[in-house]
């Protein structure tokens, strides 16, 4: 037999979490956001999950390709535009939307010449202060009557680089009104809100929102406390088993450098889960762990460093616990961002870097 972890995805969680993106976002249509592997979750799940979102938005145009090849037929957004000149035919193949940030795409598009007679549609980037990807605002109104002039469809796009924090600069308001300013006259849908501002900024969603992290029931903010009561559900259930027991006396200590001295007698469960299988290997002393069933369980706290293959929990709160019992390392038992803050990283993170060798299992 396999090894015991699994990593099991909730598409009726998917489900739950656009239909609450929909709620906040009435009026506005819906890029779901699907790159690194639809964060981890793998694009099957997505598809399922998600179907009735009004779009797919995601990187890679060979993504795109796997989309279309598995039957979707709405609209895809790349959200990075093309990497290369030579993938504009496939793009418009494949029917894409395009983001187009830079000099070199704008070239490209001006170059090509399409075969079909429908043009392809293109979300001009605006930088307003995020200073990643985009065209400064003072020169993005030349940019898009460059390319409106050659006969796209375009639609204006903006990212907000502190809609998961208060008071910071450029804050939101910032961002949006020079955005607004900008595009001031020129036609086309407006896309600018991620999670965080659907959230939190519920004035500035736009035409189009692009949820991410917030599909999947983990924070933007990597606080679990921030969503609490935002009803979101967890996707994704990461379960192993503990396959061993070690009984330690006080002044044992446990794994790697010892980092861990019991301080007093106690059981020691140890898990099939560990770094190579995406667990974190810097999680804490304490990072909570579930040890139990659907119904009823408990939470023991990790000990000692994560191994490649193994951690070790702490089974003081469940004297039952035995070889063969179920923990759940994150999920909806344990968030994931509590297992990120306890690592000092993020839910993001944790979830995007779930191992290929961790089998999936699609409910």
């Amino acid at each position: 037999m396999n090894r015991p972890i699994l990593a099991s995805i909730d598409t009726a969680a998917f489900r739950h979490n656009l239909n609450r993106v929909r709620e906040l976002a009435p009026e506005s249509k819906i890029w779901s956001v699907i790159k690194a592997r639809a964060y981890g979750h793998c694009f099957e799940a997505a598809l399922k999950g998600l179907s009735s979102t009004d779009g797919f938005a995601l990187l890679d145009i060979q993504d795109a390709a796997w989309l279309r090849e598995h039957g979707w037929q709405g609209r895809i957004l790349l959200l990075e535009g093309l990497f290369h000149e030579n993938e504009l035919s496939r793009a418009e193949d494949l029917a894409c939307d395009l983001v187009v940030h830079c000099d070199a795409q704008v070239d490209w598009l001006e170059r090509f010449k399409g075969k079909n007679h429908k043009p392809l549609s293109v979300f001009l980037k605006m930088n307003t202060g995020m200073n990643r990807l985009g065209f400064k605002p003072e020169i993005y109104r030349t940019v898009f009557h460059r390319l409106h002039a050659t006969g796209y469809h375009m639609h204006h796009m903006t990212h907000f680089a502190n809609a998961d924090q208060v008071d910071q600069l450029p804050s939101v308001g910032g961002q949006q009104e020079l955005f607004n300013e900008t595009i001031a006259g020129l036609e086309g849908a407006t896309s600018l809100a991620n999670s965080a501002a659907i959230l939190w900024h519920r004035n500035a969603l736009g035409d189009w929102v692009r949820p991410g992290i917030m599909l999947y029931g983990a924070s933007p903010t990597g606080l679990h406390a921030d969503i609490e009561h935002a009803n979101l559900r967890a996707v994704m259930q990461l379960h192993s088993e503990i396959i061993d027991i070690q009984e330690l006396q006080k002044g044992d200590r446990i794994g790697y450098g010892g980092r861990y001295e019991a301080p007093n007698a106690m059981r020691i469960g140890i898990v099939a889960c560990g770094y190579a299988d995406g667990y974190p290997r810097h999680a804490k002393d304490g990072t909570p762990v579930w040890v139990g069933n659907r119904n009823h369980g408990i939470i023991c706290p990790l000990v000692g460093r994560v191994s490649m293959d193994m951690l070790a929990i702490d089974l003081s709160n469940a004297p039952n616990a035995g070889i063969g019992s179920v923990v759940q390392l994150w999920g909806d038992k344990v968030p994931v961002d509590d297992v990120a803050q306890m690592s000092g990283t993020i839910g993001y993170e944790l979830l995007c870097a779930v191992a290929p060798r961790v089998p999936v299992e699609i409910q």
